[in-house]
């Protein structure tokens, strides 16, 4: 085969591959991302169950980095401590390491079954949950398609006469070939696909064992490093956890690539195949790593302590973001809107710091947390008084039709936007102050219904900051129709919940009203978002002045 055809369709197999399990996390974070945050909070206090947690996480999600970075807002907020999310990270790349043992088994015969019903699923499916399920088996059949692909697109160099002296000093120089399995995993991102191209390279005797072993070493210590990289510039604590990970995985990983150097280990005892035998070590290593380290959180946490010092206070000198709001293009009125909208963006995004974190606050005490609540929504208050007053000058040139209207939406949802923020520090702040002062408690079904309702209010503040900046109508639809799935949750939260009180749930009689009006503010908080849609709707025909019928005289 000629080298350019050769790359051409390598190259798409790994690039199928890398988007096949993105493809299957995003279905699963979007289908139940609430209940594994659920998950992580009823287990915070356990470090064995801290570890299954994350082992059921990463196995769904088939990234250890994905759990790291959600675990690490956790620790960053207070929620959890240092050396849970180190427990859960430690039991993450295990059920990484799962999610590769599984899919390395013959089960090429799942990928029509899996596409078809997939394909239906999310063609056809109304519920979220539904279309979502449809994603991750459409995405785990895209996976074992792509390992087809890239078994056919390497058969053809296992008779180049450059491969033997490439191989030879991959399993001569191990610690060369931890480096470039580490690389590999960097570069893709995840080493759930580093590791099944590397065993799928092993199944076309590509690659010996003799060097695909210390590859797989460097493509655990690569999956830490990439939750290092992405936490850089976090809080201190999400990154001692990134840090603590990968001090594990490359310590263990250099101990056994000492072994290998001295020992051969009996792994034809596991796996008949050279492929096998790769996957099944790739397990036995994470497994090994959760023995040894998970005893020595607590030290592992210590250290990482003295190598990640606290960050200074951010109350201390605390800067303000840089207004997006332009006055040198006051006199170029399409300028002037666009410098508006940047400003809203700007402030929506002050008011997701403000609500992400809010929910947490009603199960664990973090009065930083609360305080940089507080303090944001004061930038929140100024941007909204700087956009009214920026849009009031403008108005007073010369404006067309259109354009005198965009800025009084504009105005409108810098309005909306504020009045989220005292939503979240006036109503939500206080409920969660008066569930810790009274050592109150959700019960299980509450705290499931509430936290998906704020997943749901979180999505949709993502969805209502495209309709701003695109204004695709199509988008906007999708917005609007959102408040009416919104009234329903609600509507069943509320049923449940009376349901529960006339069961006699102690802790459903105790939180009843915290409960119910949590739940109206997650509601409010939502409508202020879907109002962004209507502008755009309106201008397009597409809302109705009166959702009252007309009734002739």
């Amino acid at each position: 085969m000629h080298i350019t055809a050769f790359m051409l369709h390598l190259t798409a197999a790994i690039v199928l591959l890398l988007y096949s399990t993105r493809m299957v996390r995003t279905g699963v974070e979007r289908a139940f991302g609430s209940d594994l945050r659920n998950v992580f909070m009823a287990t915070r206090r356990n470090t064995v169950l801290n570890a299954l947690a994350g082992i059921l996480a990463a196995a769904l999600l088939q990234s250890s980095t994905a759990v790291a970075l959600l675990v690490s807002g956790f620790a960053a907020t207070g929620v959890m401590a240092v050396t849970g999310s180190l427990a859960v990270v430690l039991g993450a790349d295990l059920g990484t390491a799962l999610a590769v043992l599984f899919l390395s088994l013959d089960i090429a015969w799942l990928v029509p079954v899996f596409l078809i019903a997939g394909g239906l699923l999310f063609l056809k499916g109304k519920a979220r949950v539904v279309r979502q399920i449809g994603r991750v088996l459409m995405g785990i059949a895209f996976i074992l398609l792509s390992l087809r692909l890239i078994g056919e697109a390497t058969e053809p160099i296992r008779s180049s006469p450059y491969l033997a002296p490439v191989v030879q000093g991959l399993s001569e120089d191990l610690l060369m070939a931890f480096a470039g399995g580490a690389m590999l995993a960097f570069v893709f991102h995840s080493s759930v696909a580093a590791v099944l191209m590397l065993a799928a390279f092993c199944a076309q005797g590509i690659l010996p064992l003799e060097a695909g072993l210390p590859l797989v070493l460097g493509a655990n210590a690569g999956s830490g490093l990439i939750a290092v990289w992405l936490t850089r510039n976090m809080h201190d604590k999400a990154r001692r956890i990134a840090l603590g990970n990968f001090m594990v995985r490359v310590s263990g990983g250099l101990a056994v690539l000492v072994l290998l150097r001295h020992i051969a280990l009996p792994l034809d005892a596991v796996a008949d195949t050279p492929a096998g035998q790769l996957v099944s070590f790739h397990f036995l290593f994470n497994a090994a790593l959760v023995v040894v380290f998970l005893p020595l959180v607590v030290p592992l946490a210590a250290l990482t302590r003295h190598l990640v010092p606290a960050a200074i206070d951010p109350s201390q000198g605390r800067a303000r973001p840089a207004s997006a709001l332009d006055r040198n293009v006051l006199t170029s009125p399409g300028l002037a809107l666009a410098s508006a909208t940047r400003e809203l963006l700007r402030m929506s995004e002050q008011i997701e710091l403000m609500l992400s974190p809010v929910m947490e606050l009603f199960v664990t005490t973090n009065a930083n947390a609360a305080q940089r609540i507080r303090e944001i929504e004061m930038d929140v208050n100024e941007a909204q008084t700087g956009i009214k007053l920026y849009l009031a000058e403008m108005n007073q040139g010369q404006l067309s039709p259109d354009q005198a209207k965009r800025g009084m939406d504009l105005t409108g949802i810098a309005i909306n936007l504020e009045r989220v923020g005292d939503i979240i520090t006036k109503d939500l702040l206080r409920l969660s102050a008066q569930m810790r002062k009274s050592k109150l408690a959700f019960s299980s079904d509450g705290w499931n219904e509430l936290t998906r309702l704020h997943a749901r209010v979180l999505a949709n503040l993502q969805l209502s900051l495209n309709v701003l900046v695109s204004e695709d109508v199509d988008s906007a639809r999708q917005l609007v129709e959102e408040k009416e799935f919104m009234r329903t949750l609600e509507e069943q939260s509320h049923d449940a919940h009376l349901v529960r009180l006339g069961q006699g749930s102690p802790q459903s009689i105790a939180t009843s009203d915290i409960h119910l009006e949590t739940i109206r503010a997650l509601k409010e908080i939502n409508s202020r978002f879907i109002t962004i849609a209507y502008p755009i709707l309106k201008k397009n025909g597409l809302l109705l002045d009166s959702r009252l019928a007309d009734v002739e005289s």
